[in-house]
């Protein structure tokens, strides 16, 4: 009895002690977020100006596709995330890239599915979705698309599209090291050299895994595209420069003449949906090779 009552006790404690080392944990993690975010009054007002008028839409409005227009317009700007000395939560809605306006939308849209319309989710969904585990530091945050893909994935919000056997796919083998090999190009790495060793084991970790993609003359405008890829899915565009997986993400809009993206577009210096079609457009990019699609969860 009393080798029993040990046994509960012991259960308990260990019980009680991860209930403590989660709850540290999630503390820490709310303290960090605090701190460590930066944003205007302008940005968390255009926030809760999106929220409004989303909340007069139905329900099963298309959030990626209906945030992601919203945003239309906003200025192209690059490496919006690259503006301090030491990482930080950027929530800028005044410049965007490619990247940041795919995640400001699923941010945008995931707050709308779990009914957390307001500020400090938006937030949160955004570090969630561009760091590692949420946890805001440059060597966490997911700089390759693959790996950004996967960690999201892992969280539930979005999973790959596999494709059905009636539309064509090459396979992509990766080969990753583009920013350790182009380390100039990147002020934080300048500045703090010894991160290196730890993006490049991020690369190794990649390297050698193989994705399923579509090739960028066999993009087609039929049933099985149209069942396959919807609109609002998120496109990773693949490449052919050395050491990348992706060169570019946007969202999928079907029109009548077929699929079009919905990009930060650095040729238009702003957020537009293409006039041209996907097909169209990538074949004025040549090292772009193909598609790879994201559905939202």
């Amino acid at each position: 009895m009393v080798l029993f009552c040990i046994s509960l006790t012991y259960s308990y404690l260990c019980k009680m002690k991860k209930l403590l080392f989660l709850t540290l944990t999630m503390l820490f993690l709310t303290l960090q977020t605090a701190d460590a975010q930066q944003y205007t009054k302008k940005d968390s007002v255009r926030v809760m100006e999106l929220f409004a008028e989303a909340k007069q839409q139905k329900s099963d409005t298309n959030w990626m596709l209906f945030f992601g227009r919203k945003l239309c317009g906003v200025p192209y700007v690059a490496k919006t995330l690259e503006i301090n000395k030491e990482e930080r939560l950027i929530v800028n809605l005044r410049q965007l890239d490619c990247l940041t306006l795919v995640e400001k939308a699923l941010a945008l849209s995931l707050c709308m599915k779990n009914n957390q319309a307001d500020f400090k989710n938006f937030c949160r969904f955004l570090r969630l979705i561009r760091y590692r585990q949420g946890r805001i530091s440059y060597i966490d945050r997911l700089h390759y698309f693959t790996d950004w893909i996967e960690d999201n994935t892992a969280l539930g919000f979005v999973k790959e599209r596999s494709f059905p056997k009636d539309i064509p796919t090459a396979k992509q083998t990766l080969k990753i090291d583009y920013i350790t090999t182009h380390t100039p190009y990147y002020p934080m790495l300048v500045a703090h050299p010894e991160w290196t060793s730890d993006i490049a084991k991020s690369e190794r970790a990649l390297t050698g895994k193989t994705y399923f993609y579509i090739p960028k003359n066999r993009i087609a405008d039929n049933d099985s595209f149209r069942k396959t890829i919807k609109n609002g899915d998120i496109l990773a565009i693949t490449t052919s420069k050395k050491g990348l997986d992706t060169s570019h993400v946007g969202i999928a809009v079907w029109h009548k003449d077929g699929l079009h993206l919905l990009n930060a577009s650095m040729i238009h210096k702003k957020v537009v949906e293409e006039p041209m079609t996907l097909k169209q457009y990538m074949q004025k990019h040549p090292s772009q090779t193909g598609i790879r699609v994201v559905r939202v969860l």
